[in-house]
């Protein structure tokens, strides 16, 4: 790292620092001969003040400028993405003076800056000499850390709005695999250990290659969708809708009886059929119809075996002669 600048003497108001503002002006007197000893520095544009994992033992108030935790360039000249600024008056590596630990961050000049070094041993004699100073310390930490809650918060809420995002198919908006391979077996456990019934329906878009022939890949894609739409719109708010690979896709039914399962994959087997992809030529969908397998979890079964039983209760209504719904 670039050796700072340090100037011969620079002038600069006590009271104008956070970290001494609102003290007694006899505390401030002694605050001021105890500064008296403390170095001024400059640090140019683009310049590394503190160093990520340097050693925390000293602490820089900005006087003149701005200081920020950024990214540089691979010139490390030009900055961009400033995080967080520190204006005149405010300070930097206050929490690893304290706990002697490293900085977590890089803090660089955004601007040509003059700034007060405070060295570790001479801010703890400022903390031990004035109680304000201790408790201007302890509402800089406090509002530190509330910040940094607040950014960790943030970060969660994205992160959980992609990792949601990832669970989502891209063209039928449905739940996708990952999601139904993550949550399926935690719906079978649940199941299980309250005694409560469980069921799936595997559908399977009825001739749907010899539909993606006649009609073409987007028009394929429309009546996915579509489907996708029949099947989200004929459930309740407890039960779930995936795409299970391809143009077969799944409702999970959480405590639904096999009987129950049964009536519901039929009202959808007949919705499915009235449903329209082509609304522009008024033309119906009987050619896209589907084939409906349901199964009900029993005592023994998990997550693999049920599906297993709803893959061949699918083949039964295919074997039938489609566009029907078998146990």
């Amino acid at each position: 790292m670039e050796q700072l600048m340090v100037f011969s003497q620079t002038h600069y108001r006590v009271e104008d620092i956070q970290l001494f503002r609102d003290i007694s002006e006899q505390n401030l007197s002694l605050i001021r001969h105890i500064l008296s000893h403390c170095a001024v520095v400059s640090a140019r544009t683009g310049q590394i003040v503190l160093d990520a994992h340097s050693s925390g033992s000293r602490l820089y108030v900005v006087l003149q400028g701005a200081l920020g935790i950024s990214k540089l360039n691979d010139d490390n000249n030009h900055i961009e993405n400033t995080i967080t600024q520190y204006l005149p008056g405010e300070c930097v590596g206050e929490l690893s003076v304290l706990d002697e630990e490293t900085h977590s961050a890089t803090v660089t000049a955004i601007q040509d800056s003059e700034l007060l070094v405070i060295e570790a041993e001479t801010m703890w004699r400022l903390i031990e000499e004035s109680n304000g100073v201790a408790r201007n310390l302890l509402q800089l930490l406090s509002f530190r850390i509330r910040a940094a809650n607040a950014q960790i918060r943030s970060r969660q809420k994205v992160g959980e709005f992609y990792r949601q995002l990832s669970m989502v198919d891209g063209l039928t908006g449905l739940h996708n695999r990952a999601w139904l391979n993550s949550q399926l077996p935690a719906l079978v456990q649940q199941a299980q250990a309250s005694a409560t019934p469980l069921s799936i329906i595997l559908v399977d878009l009825d001739h749907f290659k010899r539909f993606n022939d006649t009609y073409g890949h987007v028009l394929g894609d429309d009546a996915l969708q579509t489907a996708a739409k029949v099947l989200n719109a004929g459930l309740r708010p407890t039960d779930f809708a995936a795409r299970y690979g391809g143009e077969e896709m799944m409702v999970i039914l959480p405590g639904t009886a096999q009987k129950q399962a049964h009536t519901v994959a039929q009202r959808l087997c007949n919705r499915l059929a009235k449903a329209r992809v082509f609304h522009e030529h008024n033309k119906a969908l009987p050619h896209i119809t589907g084939s409906f397998g349901v199964a009900t979890l029993s005592e023994e079964q998990d997550y693999s075996a049920l599906i297993e039983a709803a893959d061949q209760a699918l083949y039964r209504a295919k074997e039938a002669g489609r566009n029907q719904v078998a146990l």
